[in-house]
């Protein structure tokens, strides 16, 4: 049995879908249809990887008319999502009804390739699957994310839709659901902070106060580059993690954030890799600091890299507002350039920086943070296949 779901969008967006590895995902950006209009029969999905060529003199108020599957197939598609990209990732959960075999490994489905037929069509996976249905009904844990790593969590019921062995299968219930995580709260603690101290412990303990039962939280704390320690390791006791924010304390050395990030990166990811393959859980870092680097020994294209490839996210919560807004020489002032690091930090793993001018924001910060991170969507289904 193939398990396939279906993103199904009027507008252009690049989605991705995490599912639990026994079920195959299937992400489409665009359709070819029948004419002009885009509430016209669906003829054809296109794919990352689809030829599409352009038929001469069909070009309808914003519309071509393009064949694909080497003219096998053709119909009308909007010109500004001609160029459009589908990815596709899956993340392996423990399935509700359904038993892999063999065991499921986490795994990344590859570039798509067109099919010949001229339905919506599967994405193949690399490593496919038997699955044997021991119940009726079948459930999905998926999440949704855009093209930027951000959580799609507005999406509805008639927007998705599942096929088991290419044949459409009705949804028998759609709701929210939330996953675990594995985050690290990586605090500045250099005397530019001192005066913020207390609002920095504050944040921190409302964030972990928002830890549900199996999330699992580090604290690192830093300040120069010889100066980042791990003052409490993953766990998912609150009374630890708050013990270990009261006893954070500045010092002095010159702040090198980005080498406290480029470490606590590796960490999350090699704990990630340490736990059981079929226990992937989301992965962020959340940062408090005042985005002021003064001396970090990596280099912010180093740790861009790093962060590409160990699919953490970054959150930030930036305490700018004394810092100063003079323009040093022919350079921006530092405020500036401690509010672009944060920007950029957050932007490129698809997180979101925060900037309050009040302790009083912190509670929704870390309520819009937890959210966020957490929210998928639990998709079931009867299987209406005879065998």
């Amino acid at each position: 049995m193939k398990i396939f779901i279906t993103v199904v969008l009027t507008l252009l967006f690049t989605f991705s879908v995490f599912a639990q590895k026994q079920a195959e995902v299937i992400v489409t950006s665009t359709y070819l249809r029948k004419s002009p209009d885009s509430n016209s029969e669906k003829v054809q999905t296109v794919q990352k990887g689809d030829k599409i060529t352009v038929e001469k003199a069909k070009d309808t108020n914003g519309w071509y008319y393009v064949s694909v599957l080497n003219g096998q197939v053709k119909g009308w598609i909007r010109k500004d999502t001609i160029n459009s990209v589908v990815t596709a990732k899956t993340v392996a959960q423990t399935p509700q009804t359904v038993v892999p075999t063999p065991t499921p490994i986490v795994s990344t489905i590859p570039t798509i390739s067109p099919s010949p037929s001229p339905t919506v069509v599967p994405i193949p996976v690399e490593d496919e699957e038997v699955l044997r249905v021991e119940t009726e009904e079948v459930v999905l844990n998926v999440r949704v994310v855009d093209s930027s790593n951000r959580s799609v969590n507005k999406l509805n019921q008639s927007q998705f839709e599942v096929y088991e062995d290419n044949i459409l299968q009705p949804i028998t219930s759609f709701t929210t659901a939330e996953v675990p995580i594995i985050d690290a709260l990586v605090v500045d603690n250099s005397r530019s902070l001192r005066s913020q101290l207390g609002k920095i412990i504050e944040a921190g303990k409302i964030i972990v106060g928002t830890n549900r039962s199996k999330d699992e939280t580090a604290i690192v704390r830093f300040v120069s580059t010889d100066k980042i320690e791990v003052v409490q390791d993953f766990t998912t006791s609150k009374s630890s993690l708050n013990d270990a924010l009261d006893n954070l304390f500045v010092e002095g050395g010159q702040t090198a954030i980005i080498d406290a990030v480029y470490l606590t990166a590796k960490k999350v990811e090699q704990y990630q890799n340490s736990q059981k393959k079929d226990d992937a859980r989301l992965r962020a870092i959340i940062l408090v600091s005042d985005g002021d680097d003064r001396g970090s020994s990596y280099k912010e294209q180093q740790l861009f890299e790093l962060l590409r490839k160990s699919n953490v996210q970054i959150y930030a919560i930036g305490f700018v507002n004394d810092l100063s807004k003079e323009p040093v020489g022919s350079d921006i002032s530092r405020q500036e350039k401690a509010k672009a690091l944060l920007i950029r930090l957050t932007q490129e793993t698809g997180g979101k920086v925060y900037f309050p001018n009040s302790i009083n924001e912190l509670p929704q910060i870390a309520s819009d943070i937890s959210g966020e991170l957490r929210t998928q969507y639990l998709i079931s289904y009867s299987p209406t296949n005879e065998n």
